[in-house]
């Protein structure tokens, strides 16, 4: 719900790491997202990550429940593989969930976000920025407060929050004192504080990211771990069984090496 008038506006961070966590606490933030790969947008955690985290900080920790990178729209397996790592989150610490799912028309997936809503129980749940893709943001938000979901994440479906002020205006009239209406996108300490007056917001996200370098003496250039970025939120990477399968026919007919007696 909406923060009381007077009161701070708080600040939620994306973390994805323990020192994350605790510096993201350390510096004030009353919640923290934990997520992995931040670089995408933010994926699940790990359990591992979660237990960690929870035992390092003191405020409360929500947690990313998305399958994979790209857009919002699930097949039964990824809705599956959701739908239980919500339930394992809620069972291993996490403070509340963060998610959300669309239909292919932009429409929030109401029967899917009903039943993450089912898992959450009586945590609150918070709609990531799926809502910044959906078709009509203002009956998403609609759905959103029928469902029983707390609060959305939005940049006003703009690049950045700051270029999305007006329509991130208009959604926290619309909400009035149902959803809350958090921020996010492109919040920096320069614009902060003018987003949160020109929007009437009652929370404020960000990651915060900032680069340090490797501790790494013994370096090798050239050598990279991951495959290139896709050009947009629309083109999903898949494991191309074709592709297997001819790399498994070339090695059919290649004799395995021999291990030494």
């Amino acid at each position: 719900m909406p923060v009381p008038a007077n009161a701070p506006i708080p600040v939620e961070v994306a973390v994805d790491s323990v020192v994350g966590a605790r510096t993201a606490e350390r510096a004030g933030a009353a919640r923290v997202e934990l997520c992995s790969a931040l670089l995408e947008g933010g994926l699940t955690p790990s359990l591992g990550l979660l237990a960690a985290v929870r035992a390092a900080v003191t405020i409360p920790v929500f947690v990313m429940i998305r399958p994979r990178g790209g857009d919002f729209l699930y097949s039964d397996a990824e809705f599956d593989v959701l739908r239980r790592d919500a339930r394992i989150a809620i069972d291993h610490g996490a403070d509340g969930v963060v998610s959300g799912i669309l239909s292919a028309d932009g429409e929030l997936d109401r029967e899917r976000m009903a039943r993450l809503r089912d898992i959450a129980i009586e945590r609150p749940m918070t709609c990531h920025r799926a809502f910044d893709l959906v078709a009509d943001p203002f009956a998403a938000l609609a759905t959103l407060e029928e469902l029983g979901i707390d609060r959305v994440l939005t940049s006003g479906q703009a690049a950045s929050a700051p270029a999305g002020r007006d329509r991130i205006a208009r959604l926290v009239e619309a909400a009035g004192n149902g959803v809350t209406v958090m921020a996010g996108a492109g919040v920096r300490a320069e614009n902060a504080a003018e987003l949160a007056r020109t929007t009437g917001c009652h929370e404020l996200h960000l990651s915060a990211t900032g680069w340090r370098p490797s501790a790494m003496r013994c370096r090798r250039d050239g050598v990279p771990m991951g495959t290139a970025t896709p050009p947009d939120e629309y083109t999903l990477r898949q494991t191309d069984g074709e592709v297997v399968a001819a790399v498994v026919r070339a090695v059919a007919s290649v004799a395995g090496p021999t291990k030494p007696d």
